[in-house]
């Protein structure tokens, strides 16, 4: 018997789904219904499907379980939202499946864990990065013990101005929707570093400013942007950071023609206002196993990828990616947010021996071949053995966020972070 699926929220991170149920997976997985705020938006979806299915506005959401009955509900809202889907799928018998991060704020975390516990219904956190094949064999050689006990991490993570400067276009804009890129993000690193280390995180500071996007920041360099917003303006044609929503056939179909319901515009000015979210961050983080991270994100680089090093008692292991970031324009459906590796270099540094050139197998597919086997993992009735243990729970869907909750906090605050003050994790004590 076919597993049944919902997906709420259609936007163009979901038809990473929609294809995959509906094109690999059709044969032991079905799609059975569509939820969003805009009917414009699921038709569009539909519209590329050899069979529509079934559309159900938000506010149907509970007729759209009842009507359709799925066994599992994919969450891929805005991130605010989250929480209101997953629990209320829980409630009405679903299991679920949400994109990262898993929520935003502590109240809303506290939510879902009720909900968990009233309810026992699984949740999977959507960490695609973690089934990355090169992400996949740095855990591998910690995992293995060249390095020995894991002790410090350096981690850099460059966002360029296509897609980091996308960020501040769209609704991750202001930290009410997204938590910031802090925790929309970098929940993703923040993931892969717990799960690199297998620990979890105990303490945070974090420093962090608006100072490349923004009106305020545009106007100190000299620089005026008089639009709110780029498609439609003949004055951004010249603009290097705009995006012309008509342009694109997706991005015209998802959300231009879908604003009179949404009133959502995805093409917001990089410049303008308002922007309450950080494009420049820096955190530190100890773990429970001892270990230390300095964690540093900008959005505006010249070059997007990444710098990690782990440093322990035995050696050290060193890796730097860059991307090529083809998510915009052009997307096709399923291929939204996807991003290739231009290149990969993985080395290892014994403590007492000369560096040693890690051999890195190249994937195919987004996020550096990272797709393909996560969606393999979510939907085959029997994905293959993972020794690396790439499944995400909601305690690592948790843990991942609450280095970003709690980095905000400091940021507020200018302090130290406890994590279990704000919600203890399995083994912590307030």
């Amino acid at each position: 018997m076919k597993k049944r699926y919902a997906i709420v929220g259609t936007g163009s991170r979901a038809g990473l789904y929609i294809e995959a149920l509906t094109t690999t997976y059709a044969e032991v997985a079905e799609l059975v219904g569509l939820c969003d705020l805009s009917q414009t938006r699921m038709d569009w979806h539909n519209g590329h499907l050899s069979e529509p299915r079934p559309t159900f506005l938000a506010a149907e959401f509970d007729q759209m379980i009842a009507a359709t009955r799925p066994d599992t509900v994919i969450v891929t809202t805005m991130d605010a939202t989250h929480h209101l889907y997953i629990t209320r799928a829980m409630q009405l018998g679903c299991d679920v499946i949400s994109e990262k991060p898993m929520t935003t704020d502590i109240d809303k975390l506290k939510a879902i864990a009720d909900a968990i516990q009233r309810t026992g219904k699984s949740l999977r956190v959507t960490f695609n990065y973690r089934y990355a094949p090169a992400y996949t064999r740095f855990r591998e050689v910690i995992m293995q013990g060249h390095i020995g006990r894991p002790l410090a991490v350096d981690f850099s993570w460059l966002l360029d101005t296509s897609h980091g400067a996308d960020y501040f276009r769209r609704w991750h804009r202001e930290k009410q929707n997204s938590g910031g890129l802090l925790v929309h993000k970098a929940t993703h690193h923040f993931d892969l570093v717990n799960w690199w280390i297998d620990s979890v995180p105990e303490q945070v500071m974090a420093m962090g400013d608006l100072l490349f996007y923004g009106r305020a920041n545009a106007e100190l360099r000299g620089e005026h942007y008089d639009y709110d917003r780029y498609t439609g303006v003949e004055a951004a044609r010249h603009d290097p950071f705009a995006l012309f929503l008509d342009d694109d056939a997706t991005l015209r179909g998802l959300y231009l023609e879908a604003e009179a319901e949404t009133g959502y515009r995805r093409d917001r000015n990089v410049f303008g206002e308002p922007i309450t979210a950080e494009d420049t961050m820096n955190v530190s983080v100890r773990y429970r196993n001892g270990a230390l991270l300095s964690y540093c994100l900008i959005a505006y680089s010249p070059w997007e990828g990444l710098r990690v090093a782990v440093t322990g008692t035995k050696g050290r292991v060193e890796m730097e990616i860059r991307e090529n970031v083809t998510h915009l324009p052009g997307s096709e459906p399923g291929t939204a947010s996807k991003g290739a590796f231009k290149s990969v270099s993985l080395t290892l540094h014994p403590m007492f021996g000369q560096p040693q050139p890690v051999e890195v197998p190249l994937g195919e597919g987004g996020h550096g071949g990272a797709d393909p086997v996560m969606l393999e993992d979510l939907f085959s009735p029997n994905p293959p053995p993972d020794p690396f243990h790439r499944a995400a729970s909601q305690v690592d869907g948790a843990a991942s966020i609450l280095v970003g909750i709690a980095a905000n906090r400091s940021m507020e605050t200018g302090g130290l972070v406890n994590i279990a003050d704000l919600f203890p994790l399995p083994g912590q004590r307030k």
